[in-house]
Formats: structure tokens, sequence, C-alpha cells
């Protein structure tokens, strides 16, 4: 397929991405049935957010698709990848797998990393039955993904293997220009335990590119995922991701997502608690400026007894960006016993800068402890006047307060998750490449973190620079 604009794409040309990747007949019809559902829903179907939505900052004339874009990497990313060369890795450019390193220790023991389209041919029965538990009414970008998908990644852990190691998922758009619709498939099976790390880049670019995901995560009975997302594209770039997560009997999730690159950023996240004893928490940390725009929705759908969700998002906004926090519980009957806590919170430190929170119940038992709350304010400046008696400039000030405002959400993260976040902001904030590499100032943060909540270890490195 010849490189195609999104907004004049038809169904046939859904029909040729599925003729060229020779994919099974069922694949087919399924490509066909999600397109004419993109084709008719609105950009926003919830009447209620409608009005706030920015996802028209998306220009389908400019993001256009291919079935092979160039596989290469741009330059500011190459010294990432040297790092991870010996790592436990599988690496996306565009529509291309540009490299994979799965020890055949791994290999002979169950686990898969590898293309959907490897995936559809090896594990089809997998890939089908998480492709049927989707619905594309609910979103118009997960109709296109299911329709127009044109690569993606398959990862696997078989039943009760504990990977000591994390796998790391490199995700960049190409270099050419076109876009990337990613079809990522997760699945954790019995009492199996992981951490993922996910990196999303673009290169800078004069047209608008897309990075459009969507992520479905099995996390089966007794399984344990460790998934931690950093978003870091080029402001010229747009990324809409669609996640939704189901965990069987106590399965247990823990997301960190941090936010910080793309003009417009819009995260759609749906954990169902379907097994007795499910548990999921999702820390998000948004670092927006210029004219960046970020449109959060996460929803905790509890569908059995006792089970337990957490989401706590914290947005901190610069110059005109702005931030939109959708929250949803849902307990449904039958899932008696349930806890859940959902928690958006921003702090502007520009008079241009907007954040609108919009957290919701809906509670249909009885016998369950849910609770929400949304908070958005202008940074202190009593606060700002306290640290400059301290000798601090405006712009210092303001970070410490930004430290303070991140605080108790780091306090639950691993020092190398706190590290890696701290790295990003400081980048932003001094107008540096947002791409992770262990440079001088990585490490200098990774050797703060790493004590940090450690009082043993602080008393001795106290002594240590006495």
């Amino acid at each position: 397929m010849e490189q195609l604009a999104l907004s004049t794409i038809k169904s046939h040309h859904v029909d040729q991405i599925s003729t060229l990747k020779k994919e099974p007949e069922w694949l087919k019809q399924f490509r066909k049935n999600s397109f004419a559902i993109y084709e008719s829903l609105p950009t926003e179907v919830s009447p209620l957010y409608n009005k706030y939505t920015d996802a028209k900052r998306m220009n389908p004339a400019e993001v256009s698709l291919v079935t092979d874009s160039q596989n290469s990497i741009f330059e500011a990313l190459k010294p990432r990848l040297a790092e991870l060369e010996k790592e436990l890795h599988i690496i996306q450019t565009g529509t291309n797998i540009f490299r994979i390193n799965l020890p055949e220790e791994l290999k002979s023991k169950g686990v898969v990393i590898s293309s959907i389209n490897d995936a559809i041919q090896n594990h089809g029965l997998d890939v089908k039955k998480v492709l049927d538990s989707s619905d594309p009414n609910e979103d118009k970008y997960t109709a296109l993904n299911n329709a127009a998908f044109n690569s993606g990644i398959f990862v696997k852990i078989p039943k009760n293997l504990i990977l000591e190691k994390p796998i790391h998922i490199i995700s960049c758009v190409s270099p050419d220009g076109s876009s990337t619709i990613s079809k990522n498939i997760i699945i954790a099976e019995q009492n199996s335990k992981a951490s993922i790390v996910q990196e999303l880049y673009a290169p800078k670019s004069a047209t608008q590119q897309a990075y459009i995901e969507l992520l479905t995560v099995d996390a089966q009975a007794n399984s344990q995922l460790a998934m931690t997302t950093f978003q870091a594209m080029d402001h010229s770039a747009v990324n809409f991701s669609t996640r939704n997560c189901t965990l069987s009997q106590d399965a247990k999730i823990n997301w960190y997502l941090g936010l910080f690159g793309s003009m417009l950023s819009r995260y759609r996240t749906n954990y169902y608690l379907d097994g007795v004893g499910a548990y999921a928490e999702d820390a998000e940390i948004v670092f927006g400026d210029k004219e960046q725009s970020f449109d959060l929705s996460a929803n905790l759908i509890h569908k059995k007894q006792a089970t337990e969700g957490k989401v706590v998002q914290r947005s901190v906004l610069r110059n005109k960006s702005k931030s939109l926090f959708k929250g949803m519980i849902k307990i449904l009957e039958g899932a008696s016993q349930s806890r859940s806590f959902l928690s958006g919170r921003s702090i502007l430190l520009d008079k241009d800068a907007k954040s609108d929170a919009i957290p919701g119940l809906e509670i249909l038992t009885n016998d369950v402890k849910a609770t929400h709350s949304a908070s958005v304010a202008q940074v202190d400046e009593e606060q700002i006047f306290y640290l400059g008696c301290r000798c601090l400039d405006r712009a210092e000030a303001e970070r410490i307060i930004v430290e303070g405002f991140l605080e108790p959400m780091s306090r639950t993260m691993s020092y190398q998750v706190r590290a890696w976040i701290a790295y990003l902001i400081e980048s932003k904030w001094a107008g540096r490449d947002l791409v992770l590499k262990s440079d001088e100032s990585l490490r200098a943060i990774v050797e703060v973190e790493e004590v940090r909540y450690k009082e043993s270890d602080q008393i001795e490195t106290h002594y240590k620079y006495r």
C-alpha cells in the first residue's frame, strides 16, 4: 500500500492491508467490521466529555499510513538503543521490528517476544481471543486500531515463570514521516511475574506524525505485572493510546505512566477487575509546557468480589499547556467488598495553563468503599516568596514545589522508576532531548534515589560524607 493520508482511508484499503500481510479470513472480516464502526463514531463518544476534548488537533490529512515504513532509527535515539543491546528487549520503528533480544534460555521456557504479525501466524488463538474481547464501539480510535493496525508487539510470559530482568519495549515512529497504528498484546499466564518498561519516541518532523496504540493486557490468575510507560515524543507528534487490562483472580498490576512529549496525548485506560482478589494500581504523571494537551481517562470496573483499584494522577502544567482528567469507578452487581480510589490533581505554573477534572462513581451494589477527589490550583506565591528568601530564583523555587507535589507518588515507585521520571522532568525543564540515557546526570539521580527512602542507608550516607 502506498503512503496514504488517514483522512482518505477507505474499506478497500483495510482489505489491502490484510491481503499484503497474508492474514486469515477471520481477521480480515474483523478489520472490515471495525472500520465500519470507526466511520460511524464521533471523535468523542461521550457527550459529557465532548466540549473538553482536543482530539481534533490530530490532522487526518497529515497523518499518513503505510504497510512498510523505513526501517531505521533517528539519531538521538541511537545511544539509548546501544545501552539496551544486552537487555531483554524488542524495538519497534514504524511498521517494522528493528531488533529483538530474547535469550535461548528464556525461549526454551516458553517466553515469547515477537511482532504481532508473527504472533498471528504462530499464536493465532491467543491473538483472536484478545481481539474478540475488544469492543470497538467504546471509542473511535479503538475501532481505527482494530481496522487498520499496521504494526504491533506480542509478549507472553508462560505460567509459573518469574522473570528477574525487565522486558524493554521501545517504540518510535519512523523517520520517513509516516505514522504507526500498533496492536500490542501482553499475556501473563497463571502464577507468572514480570516487569515491563515501555518507552515511546518520535523524531522532529515538519508534518504531523501519530503513534496510535491499542494495548491489551491479560493478567491471568495470581500473575503479577509491574508496568512502566514513558512517553517522550517530539512536540510535532500526536499519541493516542487505549489500554485494556483484564485481571483474573488474585492478579496484580502496578502501572506507572509518565507523559512528557507530543503536542497531544490522549490516553484511555480500562481496568477490568474480573476475578476475586484482583488488584490494580495506576500512577500517572504529566508534565506539560508550551501548547501541549493531555487528555487522560482512567476507568476502574469492578466485576467480582473483594477487588481493589487505585488511580492517582498528577499534572504539572506550564505556559499554555492543558490537561483533562476523566475517571470513573464502576462497581457492578456481585462485586461487594470491593475498594476503589480515584484522584486527579493539577498544579498550574502559569496563568494561561489550564486543567479540568471530571471524576465519577457508578455503584450498583452494597458493602463497598469507593471515593474520588480532584483539585486544580495555581502555584502558591507565598511558597515562591519563602523560597526566594532562601536565595532561590523563581525557576528553582518552582522546581522544588513541583518535587514536593510529586513526592507522595514517588514513595510507591522503585528507585529506578523515580530516577527515570526525575531525569525526564529535568531534561524537559532544561530543554534537552527527551530520551533516557545513562549519562552523568542520570547516574547522579540514581545514586540519590537508591537510598531516598531507606533510613539506614541515609544514615550511612550521612556519615560517609560528613
